[in-house]
């Protein structure tokens, strides 16, 4: 005699839903898998980073050797970490998640509905009954950290609470979280835990085709010209206490002794791009330039159908001699301007779009 089925066993049956049912209830099953997942590596990586400043702070506190390295502690820990780990330990990363243990010293209390980049936000918060408030809201209303940013820099805790009219300020904080747009960053995983997963390049995720292909083509462009240039890394990560930015190629050049980093703009030049490109070096200077390196060298290229410009911009621009011999070393704005419209128009002549324009021309 056979057993019985249960009733739960009966309503899996294959036979008993359409193809298309089948297809939609696995895609919304594995949908959830995903997303299962990916809130556990996520609060994986908020455990690890809370661990990593709880090991800092007690070295600091009891270390034997402490006073050996003082404030260059997380310096030479990045130096040490980076090695093995990649960027997700940077200089900048390590401060936050000292901070965050100090912030949050009971692991306990971490919410797993919050990822390590919500975390960075609210360590801003200096006032625990609003960064308490934060975490509900945010948790309440599943907010993205880039909603959680929009909230935090729109002031919604102080508004609320000074506002009579409580229904008006929430109402108003919903339209503005409604209105911004679809990031890449919402759909592709945050770019600080892919390098805390340890996967290479991963900057490159958020680019569009047209920058990533003239980017793998100046790399082996500048590669190829000599003249001194090592090749150090692309889509480098710099950081402030709140933003991180991505620098699309770094190089060292042995004959200057300085870095020269390169950021990509495929349109015409901004004069923020200017402000931005000065933001980097300073960065990077802060961050990378050693005692017998030169000021590092920041290059924007921007490429675009009506212009193609490249501007130079140099910390401590009164060095004249050296202001000089980058000038030999380095390669011109005409020939960087004519490689970059010599690809970009083969880029554009191998797309499917402008091959199918051409065939309906013949």
């Amino acid at each position: 005699m056979k057993p019985k089925r249960s009733s739960s066993a009966k309503a899996i049956q294959p036979a008993q839903r359409s193809f298309e049912g089948l297809v939609c209830e696995l895609k919304t099953f594995i949908t959830e898998s995903r997303r299962q997942i990916v809130r556990a590596v996520d609060f994986a990586q908020v455990q690890t980073c809370w661990g990593v400043g709880r090991y800092i702070v007690e070295y600091e506190q009891k270390g034997a050797d402490r006073a050996k390295y003082g404030t260059k502690l997380v310096p030479k820990l990045s130096e040490k970490l980076t090695v093995d780990f990649g960027q997700g330990f940077d200089i900048s990363n390590l401060h936050k998640m000292r901070l965050f243990y100090l912030t949050f010293p009971i692991v306990d209390a971490l919410r797993p509905q919050l990822n390590w980049t919500h975390y960075r936000k609210l360590i801003r918060i200096e006032d625990p009954k609003a960064r308490e408030w934060y975490i509900q809201e945010a948790i309440t209303q599943n907010w993205s950290s880039r909603a959680l940013e929009r909230q935090i820099n729109r002031l919604y805790y102080e508004r609320l609470l000074s506002s009579r009219d409580k229904k008006a300020v929430r109402a108003e904080a919903e339209e503005k979280i409604a209105e911004l747009p679809p990031s890449p960053k919402d759909f592709i995983r945050d770019p600080v835990l892919l390098e805390f997963l340890g996967l290479p390049e991963t900057g490159r995720l958020l680019e569009s085709n047209l920058e990533q292909r003239l980017i793998d083509h100046l790399q082996g462009f500048l590669l190829e010209l000599g003249k001194g240039f090592a090749f150090i890394g692309r889509q480098v990560r710099v950081s402030t206490e709140t933003k991180d930015f991505y620098i699309d190629l770094v190089f060292y050049n042995y004959l200057l002794k300085c870095f020269v980093i390169f950021d990509l703009k495929p349109r015409e030049l901004r004069h923020e791009d200017i402000g931005q490109m000065d933001m980097y070096v300073r960065m990077y200077d802060d961050l990378h330039r050693g005692k017998g390196d030169n000021p590092t060298v920041g290059i924007i290229l921007c490429a675009a159908k009506d212009a193609s410009i490249a501007k130079y911009s140099i910390l401590n621009g009164s060095e004249k001699l050296f202001a000089t011999r980058y000038t030999l070393v380095l390669p011109s704005e005409e020939v960087l301007r004519l490689e970059l419209i010599r690809e970009q128009q083969l880029i554009e002549d191998r797309s499917p779009s402008h091959k199918r324009s051409t065939q309906r021309k013949r």
